[in-house]
């Protein structure tokens, strides 16, 4: 008779847990939709708040911490990386003026970025190429190629060259939703010759 009434116990338990768990809310399909007015909806975007885990990589050492990240569309940034509580690392930029505390190399720098700017800001293209497959969009000008699911019209990949002739390759995935009306990738990672970077985004809010 315990027994019964222990499983029942448990039976209720696992039922009440789980009717507390709050619904996961399904990525939205736009299969029908024109891929520029998706992008164009988020045109008025200037700006971008996140906080993240961060794995910094470069060949097979790695450094995680937390980052903090206030980001505008023109590539004007403050970002903030903290290690067990405390400040480890941060950089601003600024019309293209770069200063960083420690200092870092030319590689590290541009993945930090224009690295962060062009995957948070992957939809402001301009003069684009538009090929479509059968999966997904690729959207490629001078200098960018990005490959949209046709499905979700999230980015699934992108190419930036570089003027020295090498390229930053940036992947995205975990779509979720922001508290405003936004989608987006909550994992990015972006790789340049020997370094990486990879983003778990916690939270995220867009600002006009």
């Amino acid at each position: 008779m315990f027994k019964i009434v222990s499983r029942l116990f448990l039976l209720n338990l696992i039922l009440f847990i789980f009717s507390c768990a709050a619904p996961r809310v399904e990525v939205p399909v736009y299969e029908s939709a024109d891929v520029r007015d998706i992008l164009s909806a988020r045109s008025g975007i200037s700006a971008i708040d996140a906080d993240f885990s961060i794995t910094f990589e470069k060949d097979d050492a790695e450094m995680k911490g937390d980052g903090v990240l206030n980001i505008l569309k023109n590539g004007d940034l403050n970002l903030r990386v903290y290690s067990f509580g405390f400040l480890a690392f941060e950089l601003v930029s600024e019309k293209g003026v770069v200063n960083s505390k420690p200092p870092i190399d030319r590689r590290k720098s541009t993945i930090l970025t224009q690295g962060l700017r062009d995957c948070l800001f992957w939809w402001d293209m301009k003069d684009f190429e538009l090929i479509e497959n059968s999966d997904s969009f690729l959207l490629e000008n001078f200098s960018r190629k990005l490959w949209v699911d046709r499905k979700t019209m999230l980015p699934l990949r992108q190419t930036v060259s570089l003027e020295d002739g090498l390229k930053l390759d940036i992947h995205y995935d975990n779509p979720e939703k922001s508290q405003d009306i936004w989608w987006y990738p909550s994992k990015i990672r972006i790789e340049l010759s020997h370094y990486a970077v990879t983003l778990r985004i916690r939270n995220i809010a867009f600002a006009s």
